[in-house]
């Protein structure tokens, strides 16, 4: 997929209308950004909207995030059992205590 992200008015504007014209290309909208399909007309979307903005526009080549191959199962069952825990006001730092769970320092560290 490619990311647009836009930094100006302007180009918010010009990103809404591109949107609104060419939908069955826009994956999803998030206001000053876009995803649009990874094709031809995907591309050349993008790259008007970043030739009639500049550096106001940003785009991104983006691939989709597969939580089995680039999460361990260790980091998978924390986040379900931390979602699941009794009490919602409990730090995660507290509730992986004393547990198998890893802790935030032991994830900080460690690249996908």
């Amino acid at each position: 997929m490619l990311l647009v992200v836009t930094y100006s008015k302007a180009a918010r504007t010009t990103l809404r209308n591109i949107c609104r014209t060419h939908d069955e290309t826009v994956v999803r909208r998030f206001g000053r950004a876009a995803l649009f399909e990874e094709t031809e007309l995907g591309a050349f979307l993008a790259l008007r909207l970043q030739a009639k903005h500049g550096a106001d526009v940003q785009l991104e080549q983006t691939e989709p995030f597969n939580e089995f191959e680039a999460v361990s199962e260790p980091v998978r069952e924390a986040a379900n059992a931390y979602e699941n825990r009794e009490s919602p006001s409990t730090p995660y730092r507290k509730f992986a205590s004393g547990t198998d769970h890893p802790s935030p320092d032991e994830m900080r560290d460690r690249e996908l």
